[in-house]
């Protein structure tokens, strides 16, 4: 029996996991009816809640391990200010073209149209505009270490790793024994990180069971051109820019990079959070596409906290719902406030579930859609928010991957026999 479930590999297993889970919940529905949610929410959620619990346990040690051990291996500090630009240029470019993905669909799917009536109906969620000062988050990475890890600060951690790291180089042979235990230590964060993911299979049945049930079918039908236009936009954006830049920049196999990251995706799409998601993609990075560590432990971190071309692409779509179901006429001054500010928001989006839904009030206001508006179209999203959430964090995911593919090939820091060898996955 052991012989057999360990013979199929993960992502499979994560797979077959997902397809089941949504079987499961659709049959406990149809057992139970209006009783399959709290079913679910006692007997089997609690599985899910554990699976997120465990690969939150390894965010911090896996952050920092591999992240000190990565810049000590560089062996020149000098290197880090390259990969830094190199890999914010990525994230950037990437984000543009999510932008205007999610116009383009958004134009030309309108799914705001005859929305109104829709709209009419529901009931109103306040939403904060406010946002922190560019000051306040600055300070917010520079903290005590101690208690970033503590509140799994990502940005705080990466900051001090880095320099932490930077320190071991700059004391020469008296920080030799410091490094090797970085060193040592990253490999056993990744061996525990490693369990932890067989795990992945039971976490993702429980979790995708419960979600089929609590957000299930009623509601996405409810708006399902919005629903449509969303997950359209992601895929087209998934192919198109992480695929191009996979193939025809770097020339390497597109299956391979996508069934190498198949278990980060399960992941994340079961979760809808990019943060938690970060211990799996580096192990998958690392042990599937051959990206060598120093890469794979500051590029994804960075991407993880920097990085959401989904939450950008959705923010613009959602935008363009609001003018079309209202009656709005946009101006090309008012597509280009849009894009822009949907880029700037979504930076450092926190990565957890339905984050953009609070970065939206900012984008609406753009084009002068008044509170009352903005409230209405909050709570009537509210309800399906976490069907989209999944689909675009699960494009967060791919752009770290992507990206950080990317970076080490240019680096010379890609394993490219991993990442064609098909006995890695």
């Amino acid at each position: 029996m052991f012989n057999w479930w360990f013979g199929i590999t993960l992502w499979k297993r994560v797979l077959g996991a997902l397809v089941l889970g949504v079987g499961f919940g659709l049959l406990v529905q149809q057992a139970m009816g209006d009783g399959a949610e709290a079913f679910l929410e006692a007997y089997i959620q609690p599985f899910g809640d554990i699976f997120i619990a465990l690969i939150r346990m390894m965010i911090v040690p896996l952050i920092f391990t591999t992240l000190v051990a990565g810049v000590v291996a560089m062996k020149q500090p000098a290197k880090l200010g390259t990969l830094g630009v190199m890999t914010i240029g990525l994230y950037l470019i990437t984000t543009f073209f999510a932008n205007v993905i999610g116009l383009v669909f958004g134009t030309v799917m309108r799914p705001g149209s005859g929305a109104s009536e829709s709209l009419a109906g529901a009931t109103p969620e306040a939403i904060s505009q406010e946002r922190p000062s560019g000051w306040d988050q600055i300070l917010d990475i520079i903290q005590n270490p101690a208690a970033a890890m503590a509140e799994a600060n990502i940005l705080a951690i990466i900051f001090f790793a880095v320099l932490f790291g930077v320190g071991i180089l700059l004391a020469g042979d008296k920080g030799d024994a410091v490094g090797r235990f970085f060193e040592s230590a990253s490999e056993a964060v990744l061996k525990v990180t490693a369990i932890v993911m067989e795990t992945a299979p039971f976490g993702v049945f429980a979790l995708i069971a419960y979600t089929t049930v609590a957000y299930g079918i009623e509601a996405f039908q409810s708006i399902f051109w919005l629903v449509l236009t969303v997950y359209l936009g992601l895929l087209t954006h998934m192919l198109l820019v992480y695929g191009g830049l996979i193939k025809i920049v770097l020339r390497l196999p597109l299956i391979r990079f996508f069934r190498g990251i198949f278990d980060a995706q399960a992941v994340a799409f079961s979760t809808s959070s990019s943060s938690a998601t970060l211990p799996v993609t580096i192990t998958n990075a690392r042990r599937n596409l051959g990206v060598k560590k120093g890469v794979a432990a500051s590029v994804l971190p960075l991407g993880a906290t920097i990085n959401m071309d989904g939450t950008a692409l959705y923010l613009g779509i959602l935008a363009l719902f609001t003018a079309q179901a209202f009656g709005i006429d946009l101006t090309f001054s008012n597509y280009v406030m849009i894009a822009v500010t949907a880029a700037v928001v979504s930076i450092g989006a926190a990565g957890i579930p339905s984050a953009s839904l609070f970065l939206l009030a900012t984008v609406l206001s753009t084009f002068g859609a008044s509170p009352e508006q903005i409230a209405l179209v909050v709570g009537f999203i509210l309800p399906v928010d976490r069907i989209m959430d999944m689909g675009r964090t699960v494009v967060n995911v791919t752009g770290d991957a992507a990206v950080a593919t990317t970076v080490a090939k240019w680096e010379g820091e890609l394993d490219e026999e991993v990442f064609r060898d098909p006995a890695t996955i």
